[in-house]
């Protein structure tokens, strides 16, 4: 069974957010009600790597995270990881609700051929009861997540190359959700209703809305940080190397502001806008609370002004750091500036190791 469900609690369990970029490992404690960042550090992945988000170069990867664990001298060997929510099918289906949890899965064995494409050998398959099914209180509904198991392999294998234990394999968007709490304090309303959770990477961005807390709508589309890398090569004669450092560490010519960048947070707001448009026609939402902003390209200079001024609503950049203790280990002001795009890695180092 692929374990993608269970409750947070205090564990010393790594979360390693494989990207197509880089790889972001983080190790969260807990101290009474609040996190500690343990250790942190990030890698980028060299092209090929990892392609739409699945990992292609397993050595690769797993001495990029063999380094990252040097680097970071944690002692924590178990890991949680994701796969993206493009790989995996999710469905909730109604069940008797007197069934045992043993009976449930030889029960969903026998039917999951009606909501799986694949043969049951090639997939991991996990399931949770969300409760019961409105109006019919002799069933429940069950939440079934189903992944193609050499997705999950490649993954796995990369980890354990590097001397970690996989103990869990969750699901990006299932990571996000449970990382959105630690935004509490920043949210401009208390408990807001309606968010919307827009993660920019560096080839992706990912629209994920969550209502009352709990994703039910997410769409991904093939636009990211690479538009503005190579813009900013291609104008300036850079290699992608030198662009992507010239973007980190500043120092452009003048005019950048205006002729690359303006136009960039443009087009961000025009993706932003063209995926809620898709979501408002698909629901019986009319509007959002909130817009958060995370993934590599969401600390863009002017881009969270420009998103809510352009979409009248409330905006901001994830931190789920900001209501953390740091250990003096950790590099504070390279987390700082690495917070938005954390979100995933955060969701699963707050996972259970079971």
């Amino acid at each position: 069974m692929l374990r993608v469900f269970g409750a947070a609690k205090s564990s010393q369990i790594l979360g390693v957010d494989i990207s197509s970029t880089t790889v972001k490992l983080l190790e969260l404690r807990r101290h009474g009600e609040r996190y500690r960042v343990a250790s942190y550090a990030v890698g980028s992945l060299p092209p090929e790597a990892v392609v739409e988000k699945n990992v292609n170069q397993i050595e690769t990867v797993g001495v990029l995270v063999e380094g990252l664990l040097l680097r970071t001298k944690t002692k924590a060997r178990r890991v949680a990881a994701a796969v993206s929510g493009s790989s995996v099918i999710t469905k909730t289906i109604a069940m008797p609700a007197g069934l045992s949890e043993e009976d449930l899965e030889a029960q969903l064995t026998l039917e999951i051929d009606q909501y799986i494409p694949y043969s049951l050998e090639e997939v991991a398959v996990d399931f949770q009861r969300l409760g019961p099914v409105p109006g019919r209180p002799d069933e429940v509904n069950i939440q079934l997540v189903a992944c193609r198991q050499d997705t999950i392999d490649s993954r796995a294998e990369a980890l354990e190359l590097a001397g970690l234990t996989p103990t869990v394999m969750d699901v990006e968007i299932f990571a996000l959700e449970r990382a959105l709490s630690l935004l509490d304090s920043q949210l401009p309303h208390a408990r807001p209703h309606s968010i919307a959770m827009v993660d920019i990477g560096a080839s992706t961005t990912t629209l994920s809305v969550f209502v009352a807390g709990e994703s039910v709508y997410v769409r991904e589309q093939l636009f990211g940080g690479k538009q503005l890398t190579d813009e900013i090569a291609d104008r300036y004669d850079l290699s992608s190397e030198q662009a992507c450092v010239a973007l980190r560490q500043g120092g452009l010519p003048e005019g950048y502001e205006s002729e690359v960048l303006g136009p960039f947070c443009e087009d961000v707001v025009q993706q932003i806008s063209r995926s809620l448009q898709f979501f408002f026609s698909s629901s019986e939402h009319i509007s959002l609370n909130c817009i958060v902003l995370c993934g590599g390209v969401a600390s863009t200079p002017g881009l969270v002004d420009v998103v809510e001024a352009h979409l009248s609503t409330p905006t901001i950049v994830a931190n789920p750091f900001a209501d953390m203790s740091i250990s003096p280990a950790v590099n504070a002001q390279a987390l700082a500036q690495d917070a938005p795009a954390m979100m995933v890695a955060c969701g699963l180092a707050m996972r259970s190791p079971y």
